[in-house]
């Protein structure tokens, strides 16, 4: 492979605030171009020790364990790139705003560098399994596809791979959204929006509108792909303009143009010609929330040119990904499911929505500031337990008895969770993990999170 070299980054001083995935693929790229790299991160040397190792040939400055208050005492940068993760409201990030010094993300810098025409998914749930699925279907199509962004691997670690025969299928979060600046997608999807991650937004109309940037230097020959059945996402189609072609999809109602659901078969209707798609039947993803992921894929593969054989092949076949209603194990007729990808309570509500069983529910973790009262009105008929725990458990438990819903125990992590649930279970029972909130408080990620809850299931059988 040849080296992907930028003669805008030469010379440049450039600091790379955090060292996760994102931050350790944005170092290994620098250092292929002519800057001076300067990375941060708050942990400590200690702690990063196997990140630092992996990084040891590198020349670089680093600054650990917390970040620098000044651009001074960071060394001057000229750039500065921080991970997804990273406060845009931290010091340093406010002065280099201030002094016009560039803040860019690493989706930004990506694209600057990439040949590849960007298939882009946003929305507040359903964008891992809907970034997976548009891969797969572009794949089956047997066109050159990385699939990159924040379902785990950064897109900067593929830019070699990336020409202009590929395709670039990208999740992208509203973290994601806030540091970009030209970046554009040839197609992009905006799922759904409900409230999440506002103790970081601070309100859900900011939130909202950087779901939508992500439309926003798209130009008459890109495609914008909303789901019409969303009344965020509609206001937020009237209120602003959209260069793009406008693909709207909708399971609810017939469109005058658009994809949407008649007579049990998805359509595609454009300038009064219907082409069928597939019988809902024939999908293999279970549940309405994963027939919208589908037809937003449909749009977005349909926009790029793939043929309607592997995007039907795909959707009859494609099982899903990781840690989203993913099955683990039946144990005495009791059925295990990991939903550790639901982050919030809008994921969590369309999982309880999408298992038929008996449901003990195991929910809980970082407060991220949700309203789980809406997500407690769907417990009725489906849900006959809820466990709780970690940072949001005594606010579940609260939430909870303000709906007069008083089957809840609270645990103090989730193996006493997973324990407790064993007992209570019945045959015919659903044990579902599906914690409506953010894992940081006590797992790196919420892949962590379920591979824990596998292993803990595992351990039950081993019994």
């Amino acid at each position: 492979m040849n080296p992907i070299l930028n003669k805008n980054l030469d010379g440049k001083k450039v600091l790379v605030i955090g060292l996760g995935i994102t931050g350790v693929s944005l170092v290994e790229f620098l250092a292929r171009q002519k800057v001076d790299i300067i990375i941060n991160d708050c942990k400590d040397e200690a702690t990063l020790s196997p990140i630092l190792e992996k990084l040891q040939d590198i020349r670089c400055q680093y600054i650990l364990g917390k970040h620098p208050e000044t651009l001074k005492e960071a060394g001057e940068p000229d750039i500065l790139i921080p991970s997804p993760g990273v406060p845009l409201d931290i010091p340093i990030i406010s002065e280099a705003k201030l002094k016009k010094i560039p803040v860019i993300g690493e989706i930004e810098l990506a694209y600057k560098h990439m040949q590849a025409p960007i298939l882009a998914i946003t929305g507040t749930n359903g964008k891992t399994t809907t970034t997976a699925l548009v891969g797969d279907m572009v794949e089956r199509a047997e066109i050159k596809t990385e699939i990159v962004g924040n379902i785990g691997t950064a897109a900067i670690s593929k830019i070699e791979y990336l020409n202009q025969e590929a395709y670039c299928v990208m999740e992208v979060s509203s973290f994601q959204l806030e540091t970009i600046e030209t970046f554009r997608p040839k197609s992009a999807a905006v799922l759904n929006i409900t409230p999440d991650h506002l103790n970081r937004h601070k309100s859900f109309e900011k939130y909202a509108q950087l779901k939508f940037d992500v439309f926003s230097n798209q130009t008459t020959k890109d495609y914008a792909v909303i789901n019409a059945d969303d009344d965020t996402c509609l206001q937020m189609l009237e209120k602003q303009e959209i260069k793009s072609k406008v693909i709207l999809f909708s399971r609810l109602r017939e469109l005058k143009e658009g994809i949407f659901l008649k007579e049990g078969k998805i359509l595609i209707k454009e300038k009064h010609q219907d082409t069928i798609v597939i019988d809902r039947d024939r999908i293999l993803l279970p549940g309405d929330h994963n027939l919208e992921n589908a037809m937003a894929a449909i749009g977005l593969a349909w926009s790029a040119g793939v043929p309607l054989k592997a995007i039907r092949e795909s959707l009859e076949k494609f099982k899903g990904v990781e840690h989203r209603i993913e099955m683990v194990d039946c144990i005495e007729e009791v059925t295990y499911i990991n939903d550790s990808k639901a982050t919030n309570p809008d994921a969590t509500e369309k999982a309880v929505l999408s298992v038929e069983r008996p449901i003990i529910l195991l929910a809980g973790g970082m407060d991220k500031k949700s309203n789980f009262e809406g997500l407690i009105d769907k417990f009725a008929n489906r849900v006959k337990h809820l466990i709780v725990y970690g940072e949001t458990a005594d606010k579940l438990v609260e939430d909870c008895r303000e709906k007069n819903f008083y089957s809840v125990t609270k645990t103090k992590d989730l193996e006493e969770a997973v324990r407790y649930a064993y007992q209570i279970s019945h045959p015919g029972d659903a044990v579902l993990l599906s914690p409506a909130c953010a894992s940081w408080d006590m797992y790196r990620n919420y892949e962590e999170r379920g591979n824990h809850f596998k292993r803990l299931v595992s351990q039950i059988k081993r019994k």
